[in-house]
C-alpha cells in the first residue's frame, strides 16, 4: 500500500534531486491500482507534463517495469511494439516512471516528466529510492 505519507516523501526526494539538476518536473504517485494519490507540479514545469507524469506512474505500475526498459522493448520489431496504443492512451514508452516495492512487491510507481528522458529516469530514481 502507497500512503499519501509515503507519496510525499518520494516527492521530496524527487523534487529534491529535480532542483539539485536545475530542471523542474511534474511528479506523480501511484498506488498498487495505478490510480493517483499524489502529484507535484514544481514551479516552471511544462504544463503539458502534468499528464505525462500521471501516465507514466500509471504505465510503470500496470506493466511493473521501468517505463525506461518498457521503451526499449516497444520499438519496431520489439516485442511488445505498439504497446503505447493500448489502455486508451494511458501508456507512456518513454523513461520516467519506475516501480515502488516493498518487500519485493511492487505496491505503486512514481512518474516523472518536465526533462529529457535521462534527467526523468534520475529523478524518479530518487524518488524511488526513498519509498
Amino acid at each position: 500500500m502507497v500512503r499519501l505519507e509515503d507519496a510525499r516523501r518520494v516527492i521530496a526526494a524527487a523534487e529534491k534531486k529535480a532542483k539539485e539538476i536545475g530542471q523542474p518536473m511534474n511528479i506523480a504517485v501511484a498506488d498498487e491500482g495505478g490510480n493517483l494519490v499524489s502529484h507535484v507540479r514544481m514551479d516552471g514545469a511544462w504544463l503539458g507534463s502534468v499528464d505525462i507524469s500521471i501516465k507514466k506512474a500509471y504505465t510503470s505500475r500496470a506493466f511493473d517495469i521501468a517505463t525506461k526498459d518498457l521503451a526499449t522493448h516497444s520499438q519496431s520489431g520489439g516485442q511488445f511494439f505498439g504497446i503505447h496504443t493500448s489502455n486508451n492512451g494511458k501508456i507512456m514508452i518513454f523513461a520516467g516512471g519506475i516501480p515502488l516495492k516493498r518487500d519485493g512487491k511492487v505496491v505503486g510507481a512514481i512518474g516523472v516528466s518536465g526533462g529529457s528522458g535521462d534527467q526523468d529516469h534520475a529523478v524518479a530514481e530518487a524518488g524511488a529510492a526513498a519509498f
